[in-house]
């Protein structure tokens, strides 16, 4: 599982940069359309939510383990 989403994680931001690129070599020709400017926002979405479950894993993780050596005591 943590290796799928830190795979996932590294795409999305890969799509965000280009998203960003696009947005602002399209704005080097005038205003963009409004979808072009709120491109970059579902994977800056996607993005802060993989990071806060990478951000959390290891605290889960001990807070498994702790609940385990509980148990097994």
């Amino acid at each position: 599982m943590n290796l799928w989403i830190r795979q996932t994680h590294r795409w999305l931001s890969l799509a965000f940069t280009a998203t960003v690129v696009a947005n602002f070599v399209v704005r080097g020709f005038g205003e963009p359309p409004a979808w072009v400017t709120y491109a970059p926002l579902p994977p800056l979405f996607l993005l802060m939510f993989s990071g806060l479950t990478m951000f959390v894993l290891p605290y889960a993780a001990k807070w498994r383990g702790e609940a385990r050596a509980r148990v097994d005591a």
